[in-house]
């Protein structure tokens, strides 16, 4: 029960920063919630720029802010957006997030009309590029 009320303050954390995104030109707001090995929730929203390109996604914003604060290990991931299924990071932000992450990692993907779909980081993104292939062995 403990770890459905964690499950429960991502989605709420991730929904109430999902209405402070910057998304004038899309209108497409999305929320994101990390909580951190320590426990500790962080939240991110896009961020659109005029010059498209330059925008940040939600996942993103929720990933600096946990590594502002000085933590580097993801536990969990909710993303939530007003989309007909439940939304999928994207695939820069699957790298990010696996930066952070172990492939067992939990990741919570949901509509604001309360759809979900879990997944694993190691699901979203099988054969991930890491540390592991910056050195010869």
């Amino acid at each position: 029960m403990k770890k459905r009320g964690i499950a429960m303050s991502l989605r709420n954390a991730a929904a109430a920063v999902r209405e402070n995104a910057h998304a004038p030109y899309s209108n497409f707001k999305v929320g994101a919630a990390v909580r951190s090995a320590s426990g500790q929730i962080y939240v991110g929203c896009n961020v659109e720029n005029v010059a498209y390109p330059e925008g940040t996604c939600a996942e993103a914003g929720a990933i600096a802010a946990m590594v502002a604060a000085g933590e580097t290990e993801l536990a969990e991931v909710y993303v939530i957006a007003d989309c007909p299924s439940p939304i999928p990071p994207c695939g820069g932000c699957r790298q990010k997030i696996k930066e952070f992450a172990g492939n067992d990692v939990k990741v919570t993907m949901a509509t604001t009309d309360g759809a979900e779909r879990e997944s694993t980081v190691g699901d979203l993104l099988p054969g991930a590029f890491d540390t592991d292939h910056l050195e010869r062995k």
